[in-house]
């Protein structure tokens, strides 16, 4: 199992109020330069959502949701800081509630 961090908030905000799109550009370039792996990612309607441990936060969220996941948790930490109003929290999978951690809904529309 592997532990995912991640912080989360409404699609409009993550995406359309905050240049957020800015910041996962520069740090995706700064990975590339310096030859690491990425180790996050944006989940629009992230699925595991949908694991009863997270109704809580789900209900909480404004939707649709987004989230960035990683398994860099002083990365999460930072943005956290950076754009104050998110969610934060970890979880570990894949597991039997959350069997694909980096997963997203399909709009039923």
């Amino acid at each position: 199992m592997t532990t995912y961090h991640y912080v989360l908030a409404s699609r409009k905000f993550l995406l359309e109020e905050e240049p957020f799109t800015e910041v996962l550009e520069e740090r995706t370039r700064n990975y590339q330069e310096q030859g690491k792996d990425i180790d996050f990612w944006l989940l629009e309607q992230p699925a595991f959502l949908e694991a009863p441990e997270f109704a809580e936060s789900k209900a909480k969220c404004p939707q649709p949701a987004a989230a960035v996941v990683s398994t860099h948790a002083q990365f999460i930490t930072w943005l956290k800081l950076r754009l104050e109003y998110v969610e934060t929290g970890t979880f570990e999978a894949p597991s039997e509630s959350i069997p694909d951690p980096l997963g997203t809904l399909v709009p039923t529309s």
